[in-house]
C-alpha cells in the first residue's frame, strides 16, 4: 500500500518507520527541500496549495493523510475529490482554529475556558474586561509550541495587544489555575472501534512540550476518555488524535485537540504493545487496530536546538534515541529520548539522568 502524507517533518517520518514493516511506502508532499521525513519515502517539493502536485500525489497514492494541523483544510478537501483522504477535511478546519475547536467542545458539554473571539483591539478591551485578567490571547490558527500568543497579566499587557499578534483573528481564553497538564491519545478505526492509550502527564518549558510521562490507573481516564470519544464521534473521526487537558478542582478542562500523531504520544514507540504511528496506519488503511496496552513505565523528553552525542544518550539504560535527521536550531525540536523502565521509581532517576545529559549541553 501506498500512502501520500501532507507533511514531510518528524511525525511523517515516524509514521514511515512504523509502516515500513506494515509492507507501506510513503509519499511525502512538503515545499522544505530539507524535509527529515523524505529520506523514507518520495518527496514531492512543492507547496501545500499546489493542484499539479497534490493530483500527482492523488494519482499515485492510495490514500492520504497528514502530520500535523497547520496544513489548509482546503487541501485536504481538493485531494478528497480524487483520492481517500483521513482524517476528513471537517476535523481539521475545526482543529487549526481555535475558535472553531473551542465552540465544539462547549457544543458537547466539555469544560473549557472562558473564551472570546477577538477581531480588533476594541473586542479586545471588552473580552477582557468580561472575562477579567490573568487572560491568554491567541492567534486562531497557525500557534503551536507557544507560538502565536501572549499571557495579559495585567492592564498595561492588554494595550497593542492585538497589534502585537498581528493584527490577526485572535481567540481570548481566561487563566486556568491548573494543578497539571494530561494528554489522552486515542486511535479510531474506520468502522468506528475506538481505543486509547493512557493519560500522559505533560510538562511545557516555555509552551514546549519538555516531558510526557504514562499515567498507571490515572483516575480521570474514564472522563478523559468520555469527552475525546464525543468529538472523535462528532467528527466521524479516522486516525490517532490527541486531547490536551488541564486538571483543575479533580476534573478536566479542555485546552484543544490535535488532529495527528502527538509529541506526548512518542512514548509509545517503546512503551505500549503498538505505537501510535502503527495505530494511526492502521486505522487509515482499514486495518484492525493494535493493542493501546502499557509495557512497563514510560517516559518521552524532547531534544530541542541540538541531540546530545548518540553514545552519551545510549549510555543510560532503558533509554531509546530518536533522532529526526534534521538541522540544528535553538528551539527547534530535533529528536527525543523515550524511557521504559520495570518500575516508577527507575523511570524517576533515568528521567533525571536524561535531565542531566540534556544540561551539558
Amino acid at each position: 500500500m501506498k500512502i501520500g502524507v501532507i507533511g514531510g517533518g518528524q511525525l511523517g517520518r515516524m509514521l514511515a518507520l512504523a509502516g515500513t514493516p506494515l509492507d507501506m511506502n510513503f509519499v511525502f508532499l512538503d515545499p522544505a527541500p530539507d524535509a527529515c521525513a523524505a529520506a523514507l519515502g518520495e518527496h514531492l517539493l512543492a507547496g501545500y496549495d499546489d493542484p499539479e502536485a497534490l493530483r500527482r500525489m492523488a494519482e499515485s497514492v492510495d490514500l492520504v493523510t497528514f502530520e500535523f494541523e497547520n496544513v489548509p483544510a482546503e487541501t485536504v478537501a481538493f485531494l478528497s475529490q480524487y483520492v481517500p483522504v483521513y482524517p476528513v477535511a471537517e476535523s481539521l478546519r475545526i482543529a487549526r482554529d481555535r475558535w472553531f475547536e473551542k465552540s465544539l467542545f462547549k457544543e458537547l458539554g466539555i469544560p473549557t475556558p472562558e473564551f472570546a473571539d477577538i477581531q480588533s483591539q476594541a473586542d479586545l478591551d471588552a473580552a477582557v474586561a468580561a472575562i477579567g485578567l490573568p487572560a491568554v490571547l491567541k492567534t486562531r490558527t497557525l500557534g503551536y509550541d507557544g507560538k502565536g500568543q501572549k499571557v495579559l497579566r495585567q492592564p498595561a499587557d492588554v494595550s497593542g495587544a492585538f497589534a502585537e499578534l498581528g493584527s490577526v483573528p485572535c481567540i481570548l481564553e481566561g487563566f486556568v489555575p491548573f494543578t497539571g497538564e494530561v494528554s489522552l491519545v486515542a486511535v479510531r478505526g474506520r468502522d468506528g472501534e475506538t481505543r486509547f492509550y493512557p493519560l500522559s502527564h505533560n510538562t511545557h518549558v516555555g509552551g514546549v512540550l519538555n516531558l510526557s510521562i504514562a499515567s498507571t490507573d490515572h483516575p480521570l481516564q474514564a472522563l478523559a476518555e468520555d469527552y475525546i470519544s464525543r468529538v472523535l464521534t462528532r467528527l466521524d473521526y479516522v486516525g490517532v488524535l490527541a486531547f490536551e487537558f488541564f486538571e483543575v478542582d479533580g476534573g478536566l478542562k479542555a485546552n484543544e485537540i490535535a488532529p495527528r500523531v502527538h509529541n506526548s504520544g512518542h512514548w509509545t514507540i517503546e512503551g505500549a504493545e503498538c505505537s501510535q504511528f502503527e495505530n494511526h496506519l492502521r486505522a487509515v488503511a482499514g486495518l484492525p487496530l493494535g493493542s493501546t496496552a502499557k509495557v512497563g513505565e514510560s517516559a518521552m523528553l524532547n531534544f530541542l536546538g541540538s541531540v546530545p552525542p548518540t553514545d552519551a544518550v545510549l549510555r543510560i539504560a532503558d533509554c531509546h534515541l530518536h533522532h529526526y535527521g534534521k538541522a540544528f536550531k535553538a528551539g527547534r525540536k530535533v529528536g527525543h529520548a523515550t524511557l521504559r523502565c520495570q518500575d516508577a521509581a527507575t523511570l524517576q532517576a533515568r528521567i533525571a539522568e536524561v535531565q542531566a545529559l540534556i544540561a551539558r549541553g
